[in-house]
């Protein structure tokens, strides 16, 4: 059992637990992930490392509320325990030498974060582009301004609520052909990082994808998190997540992520119906 010492709620559907790990904040890496169950009837979800403390021995991890074992989740608060929490998971991002622009969208902030920090503490030079449909559901900002300088950090919303009107790839490019980039990380929603991948090769400008297809046990030995990457099967939580982003059929792993997306929707329909007030 893993107890949750701080339960942080960004927006509507948008969360954060602080877990007591003491082993796990000793050996996590900036882009490795982690396992969790939340109760002995759970399936397994894979969280990426948010933020880590080896000294304080606590794990960080963020999620939205999208099916029946994220609404679960939401429920928990500080001081209730989730069953499973196995990890590190996967292998470390690798960071070459030079300057790096780090893309998160929605979500994938909590993943392109600490990435960014450790290309910070190692040297590196680093433009952060933070991605969200709306103000409200940008992630991590304060976090991101702690350790850039402020014309390093850019913001587009869908919607135009808050930065810059439109999508990641317009400052992307622009810092791209500005020479101010000669490496691009990048963590998201599929079609935002294929176009993210297309605009880095019009410039022959060397992109890394952390993908996050359906995963089940987290070692490989399941294969539902098989992806095509120069025409060879790979398997993104031992292979990865990181990958060579012009490699990747994104057609193909975007086909795999909805693959049960009707199951998915039979489960939590299922779920908030047997927790209605009518059955309690």
């Amino acid at each position: 059992m893993f107890k949750i010492i701080d339960k942080t709620q960004f927006s509507e559907k948008v969360f954060k637990f602080r877990i007591e790990a003491p082993e796990m904040a000793k050996h996590a890496h900036a882009g490795q992930f982690l396992m969790v169950r939340a109760n002995e009837c759970g399936e397994r979800v894979p969280f990426t490392f948010a933020d880590w403390n080896a000294e304080e021995g606590w794990i960080e991890f963020i999620f939205m509320v999208i099916g029946k074992t994220t609404t679960l989740l939401s429920s928990y608060e500080a001081g209730d325990c989730i069953q499973d929490v196995t990890g590190p998971l996967g292998c470390p991002t690798e960071m070459g030498e030079g300057k790096w622009a780090v893309i998160g969208g929605g979500v994938g902030l909590a993943i392109a974060f600490p990435v960014a920090r450790q290309l910070v503490a190692t040297g590196h030079e680093v433009h952060a582009i933070m991605g969200a449909r709306t103000k409200d559901l940008l992630l991590l900002e304060e976090q991101f301004r702690s350790i850039l300088p402020e014309d390093h950090i850019h913001i587009t919303t869908d919607d135009g609520s808050y930065g810059e009107k439109g999508v990641v790839t317009a400052p992307e490019e622009r810092l791209i052909a500005a020479g101010d980039v000669d490496h691009v990380f990048c963590v998201g929603p599929v079609p935002m990082m294929k176009f993210a991948t297309l605009t880095a090769q019009k410039y022959d400008t060397p992109i890394i994808a952390s993908l996050n297809p359906i995963m089940v046990d987290g070692t490989g030995m399941c294969g539902c998190c098989r992806v095509q990457v120069d025409g060879k099967t790979k398997f993104a939580c031992v292979d990865g997540p990181d990958f060579d982003a012009t490699k990747v059929d994104w057609n193909d792993l975007r086909a795999r992520q909805a693959a049960y997306r009707t199951e998915e929707g039979q489960s939590l329909k299922a779920y908030e119906e047997a927790n209605c007030a009518c059955q309690k």
